[in-house]
């Protein structure tokens, strides 16, 4: 077994990879960007070598200087991870050509799965059904566009060396392929170096399921069963689970069958994982092969109970798989949502910041959160908007779906928009409850999961008032103490006056509604007037945690304050109130009437729109490249381009003014 390894990725599958070596006794070396110099990978491993400036070109996917820390550190063997270079073929052989275990497949494998299109050549051979489509090496634009008319429509587009969503659109008529194409083309480029795509039959309403397969270099190849990872936006995970709802046994058998066929087919070594698209009917065809741990990973382990980094370490160092297929079984249920740094009603727009209060709920043997940041962590622009996997697992796929209810509901996010409450809902929502999954289901199920703004409950204006109430006593107390007089009556805030108790109006906003809340004092208590209703009220803080009593009814809240907003955590779920000063008095500034800014720091890849020339509502203007994804910039309202700031390649920050835009139709 191998004494120090080197971890060649960042984020929480460090963490992961580093809290199995420990427990194995081996030592970790981890590698850190600029931007990562503080991240918490870097803080778990036994020692850190920095490899550059914060760009991934420059850092995490320079193989040379990973190599260089490898063998600077003395570690034995890399581990790749997810993304970045763990299914590069060239990284892999360079491992070997250094003396460096790549804890991973063989690079004949990564080779014959690392293109799509070759990928399928290669099933079709070893008789694994495969989807429809054309996955030659002709790119002629117009040649791909006849392909697709061939096959009918929808059809999708896949980056041929991708993953992760990226270099993917569904087209739904042919006259929309063509620019498909290009932006596919764009992001495929831009994250894969790798133009080559493929073109493939959309199915409707499929199912996306993926099988574990474990392969070791003495000829044994196992699967450990498989995840439904139907649920997704973007083509990109959302929440995923194990084993698959309404799977029978043959159809499992039978797709194990293939998936191991698949591995067996490249002489597979390591943990992979073989994807396929499954009909409602329970046909199945292959889709691709990841020839690496998948981020979903953690739910095969809660429903077998093994540790899937475990087996990579003990198959790189050339031992047997440790168990075999009639030794695997599963139990009970197991789910995973990702959670991540992004805004559901803003089409899932990453955010970036520092997380001001971040707090995960308590991890049990039901509740599992693997992270790669902690509280006061910044969400970089430069990488993936990930906060955490949070896993549940309980005896029944019913008992689970309650367990990750209960868990989304004590999660605590402040400083950055998140995904929590869409992932609440998704939970919540019918048709995922009784398990009518397809990957369709969030576009289907809109109107469930994406509700008109609800103003918040009497309940939460009062909780935010009154957390205003006792906060300004602490600073108070804090104060008199810090003073040279700490007994000064001037210091206290009970609200007493010569001729009787004073009154206080708590002015509070949550969106566009603007409410008051009347306050009185009673020495250790308060009286809340609220829309016409008087509350009793108390509160006792515990650092971000308020103990409340509301006219007799007692509950626990979370309350963070984060400049002028107050969060307000209240049976799962967040409310978020600006407090506001009677005695501050905003200017009439603001933006230019008409511009349009870039929603985070990226770089213009094109402009769509004509200067001066006309388009309507929603008429895409340019497109930005953010956080490896393209985002199309429309125009709010039906006007006219006056000017674009910036010319394709440039970069731009957050918040820059991209469009000088008119609205209306005026004439000259």
């Amino acid at each position: 077994m191998f004494t120090k390894i080197l971890i060649a990725n960042r984020g929480e599958i460090a963490c992961r990879v580093i809290k199995t070596a420990r427990r194995m006794g081996i030592r970790t070396v981890a590698v850190y960007s600029e931007a990562d110099a503080g991240a918490r990978h870097v803080r778990l491993a036994d020692e850190a070598v920095c490899i550059g400036a914060p760009s991934p070109k420059e850092s995490y996917l320079v193989a040379d200087k990973i190599i260089a820390a490898a063998l600077a550190t003395g570690a034995q063997a890399v581990h790749p991870g997810y993304g970045f270079l763990s299914e590069n073929e060239d990284f892999a052989e360079a491992c070997a050509k250094n003396g460096l275990v790549f804890i991973g497949p063989p690079v004949s494998a990564i080779r014959a799965m690392g293109s799509k299109s070759e990928a399928k050549k290669l099933m079709e051979k070893a008789g694994v059904p495969l989807t429809p489509g054309y996955h030659g090496d002709n790119q002629e634009p117009e040649f791909l566009k006849q392909q697709a008319d061939a096959i009918g429509y929808p059809v999708l587009i896949k980056a041929a060396a991708g993953g992760g969503g990226k270099g993917m659109r569904a087209v739904d008529k042919s006259a929309d392929f063509l620019d498909a194409l290009a932006s596919c083309k764009r992001e495929a480029q831009s994250s894969f170096g790798d133009q080559h795509v493929l073109i493939e039959k959309y199915l409707q309403r499929p199912r996306h399921i993926e099988i574990q397969v474990f392969g070791d270099s003495h000829g044994n190849c196992v699967y450990l069963f498989e995840r439904d990872c139907s649920v997704q936006r973007r083509h990109q995970k959302v929440v995923e689970e194990a084993p698959a709802p309404n799977m029978p046994p043959e159809r499992r058998a039978a797709m194990g069958k293939a998936a191991v066929d698949a591995a067996q087919a490249v002489g597979y070594v390591g943990a992979g994982t073989v994807e396929f698209i499954v009909n409602q009917d329970g046909t199945f065809y292959f889709m691709e092969m990841n020839t690496r741990l998948q981020v979903e990973h953690p739910v095969t382990e809660m429903i077998t109970g093994l540790d899937l980094v475990e087996w990579q370490l003990k198959v790189g160092a050339g031992e047997t798989l440790p168990l075999r297929q009639e030794q695997l079984a599963i139990r009970g249920h197991a789910l995973e949502a990702r959670i991540y740094a992004e805004d559901p009603d803003k089409g899932f727009l990453p955010s970036i910041g520092k997380l001001i209060h971040l707090a995960p709920p308590a991890e049990t043997l039901h509740v599992r959160v693997d992270t790669g940041v902690e509280q006061d962590d910044e969400i970089s622009p430069h990488y993936d908007p990930m906060i955490a996997k949070l896993i549940v697992w309980d005896e029944t796929r019913e008992r689970a779906l309650a367990r990750m209810l209960q868990a989304l509901a004590d999660y605590r996010v402040v400083g950055v928009s998140n995904n929590i409450g869409f992932l609440s809902r998704l939970v919540a929502c019918p048709a995922f409850a009784q398990a009518d999954l397809d990957t369709g289901l969030i576009e289907r199920e809109r109107g469930f999961l994406f509700p008109e703004t609800v103003e918040p409950p009497a309940e939460a204006w009062l909780v935010a008032a009154l957390a205003e109430l006792i906060r300004d006593q602490q600073y108070a107390l804090a104060e008199a103490e810090a003073s040279g007089d700490p007994h000064s009556p001037w210091h206290e805030r009970d609200g007493w006056r010569l001729n009787g108790n004073a009154r206080r109006e708590i002015k509070l906003r949550a969106g566009e509604t603007e409410k008051v809340v009347n306050a009185g004092y009673a020495g250790d208590s308060f009286t809340l007037e609220f829309e016409g209703q008087t509350t009793a009220a108390t509160g006792r803080f515990a650092g971000s945690e308020l103990r409340v009593d509301l006219g007799g009814r007692r509950i626990n809240v979370t309350v963070v304050a984060a400049n002028e907003k107050r969060h307000v955590f209240i049976d799962g779920i967040c409310f978020v109130f600006a407090a506001i000063d009677p005695l501050f008095h905003a200017g009439s500034g603001g933006g230019a009437e008409g511009g349009l800014t870039a929603p985070m720091p990226g770089k213009i890849i094109a402009l769509i729109a004509e200067v001066g020339g006309k388009v309507e509502k929603g008429a895409p203007l340019l497109i930005l490249e953010a956080m490896k994804m393209e985002h199309t910039i429309t125009a709010p309202a039906a006007g006219t381009i006056k000017a674009f700031r910036f010319n394709v390649g440039e970069q731009v920050s957050d918040g820059a003014e991209l469009v000088e835009f008119e609205p209306g139709n005026k004439q000259s």
